[in-house]
């Protein structure tokens, strides 16, 4: 278990109390807007989390989660250069999601464009009252590359997706919650307790089903009924084997908590 530590990067800080990590994004007198940066640290600490992390929680400075690509950084690319870089965001994105670590995100004031694709990758989410969900990119003249079409349309459907992109609309958060932008709508100033209070409970689960969890579920949406009902079985039987499964039967029958770590 780690000791509680704290380390700032160029526009990140992580704070890391026993098994629960938060990153910060650290740009509030730019609403947090998304930069190559940015990337780099997600990357850097999803590829290689800090050793005995069970759950992560991202989060904001100053009111706003992520307000999308940093345009006042954006720089003209070739076409093959914008697909490298579309990529690298895609396979940050993919670390996210299917690394393995359970993700909580708290959604405060801003998370549009990039931001909500940052979202959208993460496990949990959790909506305050000022958020706003937007996908603004029409009006700027450009398109989604760090996975709205993929992660955001299956959140709330192609269709929908589409007509939020062409009009520019906001949803805030009983919306973003009615439409599976967020799972939880809470007060002001409850989501970070909230994210701890999900992320300790989390963290106590066996984590092999929190890996199976997090890397089969989607996946088995991908797939055909037939392929999706045999991987079912196999993550079954792969998970019913394990040592988290032994320990959980072992404290059914002792009735007391189980001990997965």
């Amino acid at each position: 278990m780690n000791d509680n530590t704290s380390k700032t990067g160029s526009v990140t800080r992580i704070e890391i109390e026993g098994e629960i990590a938060t990153i910060v994004f650290n740009r509030p007198e730019k609403r947090n807007a998304m930069n190559d940066a940015l990337v780099d640290e997600l990357d850097q600490f999803f590829t290689k989390p800090p050793e005995g992390v069970a759950a992560v929680i991202l989060r904001g400075e100053g009111g706003h989660f992520c307000s999308g690509l940093d345009l006042a950084e954006h720089e003209h690319r070739e076409p093959v250069e914008g697909v490298f870089h579309s990529r690298n965001w895609h396979r940050v994105s993919e670390l996210i999601e299917f690394g393995g670590l359970p993700v909580i995100s708290v959604l405060t004031g801003a998370v549009i464009g990039g931001g909500l694709e940052i979202a959208a990758s993460t496990h949990v989410r959790i909506a305050e009252p000022n958020v706003r969900f937007q996908l603004p990119e029409g009006r700027r003249g450009i398109f989604v590359g760090g996975g709205a079409t993929v992660r955001v349309g299956r959140l709330i459907g192609a269709d929908r997706m589409r007509e939020m992109m062409l009009t520019g609309r906001n949803y805030g958060a009983e919306d973003g919650l009615r439409l599976g932008l967020a799972h939880y709508s809470v007060a002001e100033g409850e989501g970070l307790p909230l994210a701890n209070k999900l992320a300790r409970q989390i963290a106590d689960n066996a984590p092999f089903s929190n890996y199976l969890m997090i890397n089969t579920i989607s996946r088995i949406n991908d797939m055909s009924r037939s392929d999706g009902l045999f991987t079912e079985s196999l993550a079954a039987a792969m998970s019913q084997t394990s040592d988290g499964a032994k320990e959980g039967l072992r404290a059914f029958l002792e009735k007391r908590e189980p001990k997965f770590r």
